[in-house]
């Protein structure tokens, strides 16, 4: 079968790879669509275990059904979470199902971005989501990047009628801007150097944008908030320089939540005696959870979220490195699916 393979940033390579074989707890899924993440541009990450096949955020069809597999049958219409949850572990009963070891071990094979992949006994007990006929396969790529932000979101203490500033309006960022009212937000502010980017932020539901490249963002900021800095401030650029910027623009008694991790070797100065006395808190969210997944589903069946907001192109497989640039870019894009057996198959059962 075909699939996108990633060996660095520069060289992502269309390549014949062995189509998976299942066993009789697995099921084979036919990839449809798959969405390309901006977390796949981050190099320093994904070049240790390059070569390596790209993807995580599938949707499809079931192709086989192992004949241990109950509750599933071929022509299932479903997505599915890139990793297993095990919801008894110690870390999982306090909240954290992402950071278990078990979550980290388990994969798609041979992961997202190919013709089919298949999926483990144990996604199919936490990670898969049936997919209405109404729902598009390119829209459900869009479930665990915008699951991230609804984990995001629920850990960042939004109170009621608070001003929420997103800096960074990629992808991401988007889904922050647009879901934000969604956990009680009264006023969201978008802040960017692109205005490509903060007029899409006010599609998605920005009362306001900033541009750091026109303009000082703090006072902007105070200018546009009676004065104030923001409640809660959400950074989604993989930067220290930028997560500083975002914590300055946070007022007393408010949190940052930092949503993109910068390179391993950069290092955050700051005084724990601003953060003491103007009490800050700060949080951390890795990765969508089954809950994250199900709420955003559930989000988007209601009408109150809509997912073709954050797409802006659509590639077959050939297409994997001019979607890769233009991530790399960003410049006029957010996100790109890509449609292993072709665009044409964007099909309902």
């Amino acid at each position: 079968m075909k699939a996108a393979v990633y060996y660095n940033n520069k060289d992502i390579r269309v390549e014949d790879v062995s189509k998976p074989v299942i066993n009789d707890d697995e099921i084979l899924v036919k990839t449809i669509a798959c969405g390309l993440c901006g977390g796949e541009a981050m190099e320093w990450y994904h070049i240790q275990r390059a070569p390596k096949v790209m993807g995580h955020e599938p949707a499809g069809i079931i192709e086989e059904v192992g004949r241990h597999v109950q509750g599933y049958s071929v022509g299932d219409r479903i997505f599915v979470n890139h990793h297993a949850i095990n919801v008894s572990s110690h870390l999982s009963i306090r909240g954290h199902y992402t950071k278990d070891h078990e979550y980290h071990r388990s994969r798609l094979d041979p992961g997202g971005m190919c013709e089919y992949f298949k999926i483990s006994a144990d996604h199919i007990r936490t990670s898969i989501i049936r997919l209405p006929d109404s729902f598009p396969f390119g829209e459900a790529t869009i479930l665990e990047p915008w699951g991230c932000v609804i984990g995001g979101l629920k850990k960042s203490n939004i109170q009621p009628g608070d001003t929420v500033a997103v800096v960074g309006c990629g992808f991401m960022g988007q889904g922050f801007i647009h879901m934000a009212h969604l956990f009680g937000a009264g006023k969201v502010i978008a802040c960017d150097l692109s205005e490509y980017r903060l007029e899409r932020a006010l599609k998605a539901g920005a009362n306001a944008t900033i541009n750091p490249g026109k303009e000082d963002p703090y006072e902007a900021l105070r200018n546009l908030n009676e004065g104030r800095e923001a409640d809660v401030v959400i950074s989604t650029v993989p930067s220290v320089k930028v997560i500083e910027q975002a914590y300055n623009m946070v007022y007393a008694g408010g949190t940052l939540h930092i949503n993109a991790p910068s390179p391993v070797d950069e290092i955050w100065e700051f005084k724990p005696n601003d953060m003491y006395t103007k009490e800050i808190t700060i949080t951390t969210k890795y990765s969508a959870d089954h809950t994250d997944i199900y709420q955003l589903f559930e989000f988007i069946q209601s009408g109150k979220v809509d997912p073709s907001l954050g797409i802006t192109h659509r590639f077959g497989l050939d297409g994997i490195q001019e979607a890769f640039e233009l991530l790399v870019k960003g410049e006029e894009s957010l996100k790109s699916v890509i449609y292993p057996h072709g665009i044409d198959k964007e099909i309902r059962k």
